[in-house]
């Protein structure tokens, strides 16, 4: 991808995607790889279980909001099928998750359209996502918002305008939002492929080159110096 956009995106005015600080003291970076020992298969199998075990991880941190995993390799999508099997499994995160509350706003951090919407409803999937397409500095790109409220997502449409700063979605409970602990996956993209309302959001680990070329990193907009 070019210099230049980047450095454009890095200095764009952005509004925040979250009204949450993403910085110390009350934000922390969670680790989802399988260096955690927190993360046991039956952990990740049930989701209120899992959600437990990720407010343990904040308490730990004193923390009210987690953040991070862009590129990192996660155990976490061994809890479902959707992810792939052996020799096929996907791992790598290619967006950052912010762990909030449910029902935390979350708005468009630069002026965009919507370019599509889609339930993404497996279990461990999106749930309610959708896609805007921004233009910076001559280049069209797009940011993917997934696990949001089922209710605020009905009432989108492609093609519809957001100014920079208005929400326009919910970070949604389980198991609406793909039956995940509340979060929001945050994601950028300088090429949707021909896809509608999805985009992966976790790739093969030998992959890497390839997709972080593809999806740059979303701490140019959420400029947080925890990730």
């Amino acid at each position: 991808m070019p210099d230049s956009f980047l450095r454009a995106l890095a200095q764009a005015p952005a509004a925040p995607v979250l009204p949450v600080p993403l910085g110390a003291p009350s934000a922390a970076r969670l680790d989802f790889t399988a260096a955690n020992p927190l993360l046991t298969p039956e952990h990740l199998r049930d989701t209120p279980a899992f959600d437990r075990v990720v407010q343990q991880m904040l308490a730990a941190q004193h923390a009210a909001t987690g953040l991070g995993g862009y590129l990192e390799n996660r155990v976490i999508y061994r809890r479902s099928a959707h992810f792939g099997g052996p020799g096929q499994a996907r791992s790598l995160h290619l967006g950052v998750d912010v762990w909030v509350l449910a029902g935390t706003p979350v708005a468009a951090p630069l002026p965009a359209t919507i370019h599509s919407l889609a339930d993404n409803d497996n279990f461990g999937d999106y749930g309610p996502t959708v896609i805007l397409q921004h233009a910076l500095a001559g280049t069209t790109f797009y940011s993917l918002y997934g696990h949001l409220g089922r209710r605020e997502w009905q009432q989108l449409r492609p093609g519809q305008a957001l100014a920079a700063g208005e929400a326009f979605a919910t970070v949604g409970p389980y198991p609406e939002n793909g039956d995940w602990p509340p979060h929001l996956h945050f994601q950028l993209m300088l090429d949707l492929q021909g896809r509608q309302g999805d985009f992966p959001g976790v790739a093969r680990v030998e992959e890497r080159a390839h997709w972080a070329a593809l999806c740059p990193d979303p701490n140019l907009i959420l400029r947080s110096r925890l990730i």
